[in-house]
């Protein structure tokens, strides 16, 4: 069962967060591994891709954000894109797009970043948007401050926390064919409650690197090694990294409000992609094929459009969709 922990340390500067996905990692290799266009992903892929879904697991429920969070790393590797996207309600989908051979010892780097120009972005995308409100996107480069290629998703994420929260975070991450599971542990603010919503101050960028007690944390967690975080439950890992801190507990979110594999295509919204093309090149894809039929890459379903569902696409309203109900 999928879960999620939070905790603060009592009296300490100090927040944490831990995830542990099986279930709902496992359901995401498994309609991988069923696709018969692609199948499954090399252990390297699904290495990167589970971090990455812990990690924006781990966000989303740090940052408390309603809407829904999107994690994506681009590059000039075999991997052009990987998508870790987490709702609110800790729903979770992922995906990555592979070209090409990949070598069973490939890191960060030999997947996404060989000539060291692969992006990281992080998107929040407001549930119920305002008139003219955009999504809000960070993107951070694949290197450190000196140009050096960074060999760990984990990396990648501690420096954009620091950049976009001016707040020290530590992150642990790994997965395999069975778990993905993350640790994170970060700096609380110091000046005010206004600053969790992420606005800090000159006295919280002058504490970056300095707080004594963050640091025993930070070290205490970056202890934990990946053997460990994917083969030990919660309870042990936070007992034998933290049995000298007082640890105060919030409820796990686990069952159906925790972490859970959820797609949000529709036979809507791909025909609503049918109508951008727009009516000249469907007919094209028509004459070609006989049909349009288009597969949903985050959980494998196939959605099929014959003439005559195409005709009523351009004939009815925007908001009316035809044919059948039945998703393959």
């Amino acid at each position: 069962m999928s879960e999620l922990h939070t905790f603060l340390f009592d009296g300490l500067p100090v927040r944490g967060m831990i995830v542990r996905l099986d279930g709902a990692w496992q359901e995401i290799l498994a309609r991988r591994a069923a696709n018969t266009q692609t199948g499954a992903y090399a252990p390297p892929v699904a290495e990167l891709l589970g971090e990455m879904t812990a990690a924006a697991t781990l966000m989303q429920a740090n940052i408390k954000f309603k809407g829904s969070l999107i994690l994506q790393i681009f590059g000039d590797g075999p991997v052009k894109v990987a998508v870790a996207e987490a709702q609110p309600d800790l729903s979770l989908r992922a995906t990555a797009s592979v070209v090409g051979e990949v070598s069973a010892t490939a890191g960060l780097a030999d997947l996404v970043n060989v000539g060291n120009k692969g992006r990281c972005a992080i998107t929040l995308d407001p549930k119920e948007r305002l008139p003219g409100q955009q999504p809000y996107q960070g993107v951070v480069p694949l290197f450190g401050d000196r140009g050096e290629r960074l060999g760990k998703l984990s990396d990648v994420l501690q420096h954009y926390m620091l950049q976009s929260e001016q707040l020290d975070t530590t992150l642990v991450l790994a997965a395999d064919e069975q778990v993905a599971a993350g640790l994170l542990i970060q700096r609380l603010p110091l000046a005010g409650e206004a600053n969790l919503a992420g606005s800090a101050t000159a006295r919280d960028e002058d504490e970056i690197g300095r707080n004594e007690d963050y640091n025993r944390i930070s070290t205490l967690a970056s202890s934990l090694t990946r053997a460990e975080l994917l083969s030990l439950d919660i309870e042990t890992i936070l007992r034998r990294l933290f049995w000298e801190e007082r640890l105060l507990r919030f409820a796990p979110r686990d069952g159906m409000l925790g972490p859970r594999f959820a797609c949000t295509c529709s036979r809507d919204r791909v025909a609503s992609m049918i109508r951008s093309l727009g009516r000249e090149e469907a007919d094209d894809i028509l004459a070609e094929q006989g049909r349009i039929e288009v597969g949903c890459d985050f959980c494998g379903q196939q959605y099929r459009f014959d003439a005559v569902d195409t005709a009523q696409i351009f004939a009815g309203p925007p908001g009316q969709v035809p044919g059948s109900s039945i998703v393959q």
